[in-house]
């Protein structure tokens, strides 16, 4: 082992004895030792031991390890603590402007235990309830992770969405005369996408080329691909195709490969085709929109003229699920009412977090009572637009809400949702959404897995059972359309409509600016083939009005 290795894993346990509250004499020992060494003029591999021993911040307890290391290439406490510590918390270390001890907040106080959810935290403003994290640094501790996460290869839909339109916008304006079609995971909505696609009539030489003259790096070449990346980090693919063949070229890698291979058993390529369209209108099936190219069952559908009228952006028709500065939004619910009226919305449900939610500022019974009273003086003023009642009230570890019965009558909805101890196996995620779904106080249950998309993969359920249970209980199923949850998962969404469960898209706004999300979860949701009329949040006032109605009667 070189020096900088020793020094590196001395600086790496100071920092993780520090995470971990350890004797700070002793972690900082360990630092000064990592300093020392990397320093040396000389490598320890070439001095006697005796002479490792003598160096100043060095010592006997330090100079063992360095010649454990030496002989082993390995530092037993620091493979220790690694062992004891989750991996996330040791990759924020490499976070500029996140030290160990705010690490050690992050991790033991808000429960965090990787970037991602750190973010998530920093968006909806968490950091700011606890000592030394003011709005300045969470901002900073944001922009870092964001940079950080940007440069693994893998985005949210949400975040390579301006960037891929940008270079698509790019090469057509640099080749002109030549055809660019954007296809691939991006043209089928997928909420992940660490690969973009292109299908061109330019040539490997001509893409070469323009790669060298913008600092891309070249990492795959043959006669009918071209692969090379940016500083994003993200795989950039060019499939080449004749000018005749690029219809049949562009379908091909706009589909999953289940549906490929089922439309091709069943109608193979026999042509040159002017359009995509074409393909279809030649085989007299009715054209299917990428996003839906998924499962082969879509097929039969379009044969028999039977594919749902997919939902659209400008179906939404309310914002569900909101939080306002009464727990940890940003806005007060008056600018959001009015954001919502701006945007044509007919209706608002402020949603705000319940007691349990103390990191997010939960309404206390007393605060609910001012908030309500709130929300009826606002009615009186912005009318016919109506802010509706609600909470996302906390699913407790016995699968209880956080409220009595008397308290949660007052609210017009009750979102369900889980929001802590989310390391369960699935007996125990079960047995707490179950006895939500079947609390008559529930309406909607909120983001049904706690996923955060490329950082937690949520605790597991069964999606089956759930959805029965929602179902047999009238409870409406949450697509929340924040792009790091899209919770219900869409590929589920088809059987909550063979079940007759509403879905309701919407889009956990803690700010005016989080609304624009609710697209991302209408991206999804097409890719389910969700129409508007099973859409909660597409419904008219009336229609909502009737639901709160409806929803009421279960109630004791």
């Amino acid at each position: 082992m070189d020096n900088y290795a020793i020094a590196d894993n001395f600086s790496l346990l100071s920092k993780l004895m520090e995470i971990h509250g350890e004797n700070s004499f002793k972690a900082k020992s360990y630092s000064v030792a990592a300093y020392t060494i990397e320093k040396l003029p000389v490598q320890l591999s070439e001095l006697p031991e005796e002479k490792i021993f003598a160096i100043k911040g060095v010592g006997e307890a330090i100079g063992k390890k360095i010649i454990d290391q030496l002989q082993s290439g390995k530092l037993k406490l620091l493979d220790e603590y690694i062992a004891k510590t989750p991996a996330g918390i040791a990759e924020m270390l490499n976070i500029k402007g996140i030290g160990p001890k705010k690490i050690s907040i992050i991790w033991k106080e808000l429960e965090i235990e990787n970037p991602g959810e750190l973010l998530y935290a920093c968006n909806e403003n968490r950091l700011l309830l606890y000592k030394g994290f003011g709005e300045k640094t969470q901002q900073n501790i944001k922009e870092a992770i964001e940079f950080y996460l940007g440069n693994q290869g893998s985005y949210l839909f949400a975040q390579i969405e301006k960037y891929t339109l940008n270079i698509d916008s790019a090469l057509k304006d640099v080749f002109q005369g030549k055809n660019f079609f954007l296809s691939g995971d991006f043209r089928r909505h997928l909420e992940v996408i660490d690969k973009l696609e292109w299908v061109t009539t330019a040539s490997g030489n001509e893409l070469k080329d323009y790669s060298e003259k913008n600092n891309f790096e070249i990492v795959y070449t043959s006669e009918s691909e071209t692969h090379f990346k940016g500083k994003e980090k993200v795989l950039l693919i060019f499939y080449h195709t004749a000018t005749e063949k690029i219809y049949q070229t562009y379908f091909a890698k706009s589909c999953s490969g289940e549906f490929l291979s089922e439309w091709l058993s069943k109608f193979p390529f026999d042509d040159n085709y002017e359009s995509e369209e074409e393909i279809f209108l030649k085989k007299n099936v009715k054209f299917i929109a990428p996003y839906l190219r998924e499962k082969k069952e879509i097929i039969y559908k379009a044969q028999q003229d039977s594919l749902p009228s997919v939902i659209q952006p400008g179906d939404v028709t309310a914002i569900i699920h909101s939080h306002s500065k009464w727990s940890d939004g940003v806005n007060a619910i008056e600018e959001m009412a009015r954001a919502a009226i701006q945007n044509n919305l007919q209706f608002l449900v402020i949603s705000d977090h319940s007691k349990s939610a103390f990191y997010a500022n939960g309404l206390t019974e007393e605060r609910i009572s001012a908030q309500h009273n709130e929300i009826d003086e606002l009615n009186k003023k912005l009318y016919p637009f109506k802010v509706f009642k609600s909470i996302e009230s906390d699913i407790l570890n016995d699968g209880n809400l956080d409220y009595s019965d008397e308290v949660l009558k007052s609210f017009d909805i009750v979102i369900a949702s889980v929001h802590s101890n989310l390391k369960m196996k699935e007996d125990k995620a079960m047995m707490r959404l179950m006895k939500a779904v079947e609390n008559p106080y529930t309406n909607i249950l909120g983001h049904m897995t706690g996923r955060l998309l490329l950082s937690r993969n949520g605790y597991p359920v069964d999606h089956k059972t759930i959805i029965d249970a929602c179902a047999e209980n009238n409870v409406v199923i949450e697509l929340n359309a924040h792009p790091k949850r899209l919770d219900i998962d869409w590929r589920w969404i088809d059987y909550c409509l063979e079940k007759n469960v509403l879905i309701s898209i919407d889009p956990d706004a803690h700010s005016i600016e989080g609304f624009r999300d609710t697209r991302y979860g209408v991206l999804a949701a097409q890719k389910a083939g969700l129409t508007k009329e099973r859409n909660l949040s597409s419904f008219s006032l009336q229609q909502f009005e009737k639901f709160v109605s409806q929803q009421h009667l279960k109630r004791p």
